[in-house]
């Protein structure tokens, strides 16, 4: 198990850190205010003449620049792994489930090390040095 835990790590260890690093920038660009619309961009997004906003919708008026002029919904592109196409989403999903393997081989692997020290009669805490 640790011979797959070690050479996954290093094919997936990459991708991870992209998606981490792209998820977190997901929420910084959402969370960070964005500029106030100027006069001229909200008169050229104001809707055409007689537009009614449809029951049940909540129509806003348009924001302005995007938060440090990074477009949201690239940040989310990018995070998914549709900017890569097909392609892009099948590394984001092997990488989560690389993500899943990781965690339960790692507590695998812990149990079983905790379990041999006990049977030892060494140290016995949670964690060791």
């Amino acid at each position: 198990m640790r011979k797959w835990h070690r050479w996954l790590s290093l094919v997936f260890g990459i991708v991870l850190v992209f998606v981490t690093v792209t998820g977190l920038l997901h929420y910084v660009v959402a969370w960070w205010p964005a500029e106030p619309p100027t006069a001229a961009a909200l008169a050229a997004r104001e809707p055409p003449a007689g537009f009614v906003c449809p029951e049940g919708w909540r129509c806003s008026p348009p924001r302005g620049r995007p938060a440090l002029g990074i477009d949201l919904g690239f940040v989310h592109h990018l995070h998914s792994g549709s900017e890569g196409g097909v392609w892009g989403e099948i590394v984001v999903m092997l990488s989560g489930l690389a993500l899943l393997f990781f965690s339960v081989s790692g507590l695998w692997m812990y149990l079983r090390m905790w379990r041999a020290r006990r049977a030892k009669g060494k140290r016995r805490g949670l964690f060791w040095t």
